[in-house]
């Protein structure tokens, strides 16, 4: 941010009232009549905090029926999000403290008058209900599928294979890193299906085994040959065997990548595919999969290919 986009963020942010919305919509998408309610504020004077807040993009809304709900924008740039952060740690005041304690009541109001769905239609996937969760909708489609032998390269501390373990009839974890290996052995050690070893995905020591899987689950940014990662994956796949890959798109943020090693800034969808088809791999599809809210907004690629 330059100077002038700072000041005028901060002169935006110089009214208490703001600040309080911004708190209270950070936590829950809440309608004007709702913010007037916990923050005991006429409506009018709410509105015209939450146009300016908006106008700045610091807020978003979408229309239900006949009324409009307001959110913190999670997806702004990232030097403005982290000032904002520094200023909600800072901050410790007894009316935003108040306002937490009645927002709960004017929660339940609305759950009474009308059902949870109808109130998060269009924008569900942004909001928990109990049980409702992302590891337990994946825990539940896993059971679908019927994969036999894997092969996880680049495989961390094992939470894939103890997703998929009940599925397998084997997996075989890989990992570079001695102590990301201990911590999969941990994790997975009443799995008599599953091992984990030492190794290099570029030149893998697996002897004669062969397998009806391969993942290869956000590996390829761990490498400056990702061709040679892909050619031995399609190595040790049995004829018709599959394999998965997920890794960022081709991206222009080397800083915001650098903490976690990365060594190259993603791939475009057709690098990846003509990579595949390279290691003899019949591609079945390869695409943009996802594009995350909050900025840098990274994309993930999926590649789906099975040996020939």
């Amino acid at each position: 941010m330059d100077l002038a986009a700072t000041s005028a963020l901060l002169r935006l942010l110089s009214d208490p009232t703001r600040v309080r919305l911004l708190a209270l919509l950070e936590r829950e998408e809440l309608t004007v009549a709702e913010l007037s309610a916990v923050l005991r504020l006429a409506q009018p004077r709410v509105s015209t905090h939450l146009a300016k807040l908006k106008e700045a993009d610091l807020v978003r809304d979408r229309r239900a029926g006949v009324s409009a709900y307001y959110r913190f924008n999670a997806e702004l740039p990232a030097r403005e999000e982290a000032l904002l952060r520094a200023l909600k740690e800072s901050v410790d005041d007894a009316l935003l403290r108040e306002d937490d304690e009645r927002l709960p009541g004017v929660l339940a109001q609305r759950a009474g008058a009308e059902g949870w769905a109808d109130t998060v239609a269009g924008d569900m996937e942004r909001h928990y209900s109990p049980g409702r969760t992302w590891e337990a909708l994946a825990r539940a489609m896993t059971q679908l599928a019927e994969i036999g032998d894997v092969l996880d390269i680049a495989s961390g501390d094992g939470v894939l294979a103890e997703l998929l373990a009940p599925q397998a009839r084997s997996i075989v974890c890989i990992d570079a890193s001695e102590r990301v290996v201990g911590a999969a052995r941990t994790r997975l050690k009443a799995l008599s299906n599953v091992k984990v070893e030492l190794g290099d995905m570029h030149a893998l020591d697996l002897g004669e085994r062969r397998f009806d899987l391969v993942l290869l689950m956000h590996a390829l940014t761990y490498t400056d040959r990702p061709a040679a990662v892909l050619g031995e994956a399609a190595r040790v796949l049995r004829p018709g065997g599959r394999l998965l890959a997920a890794t960022l798109g081709r991206h222009a943020h080397k800083t915001a990548v650098e903490p976690f090693d990365h060594r190259n800034l993603g791939f475009e969808p057709d690098e990846l595919r003509d990579s595949a088809q390279a290691a003899g791999l019949e591609v079945i599809r390869c695409a943009r999969a996802t594009k995350e809210r909050r900025p840098p907004h990274f994309e993930v690629l999926t590649l789906l290919a099975r040996k020939r």
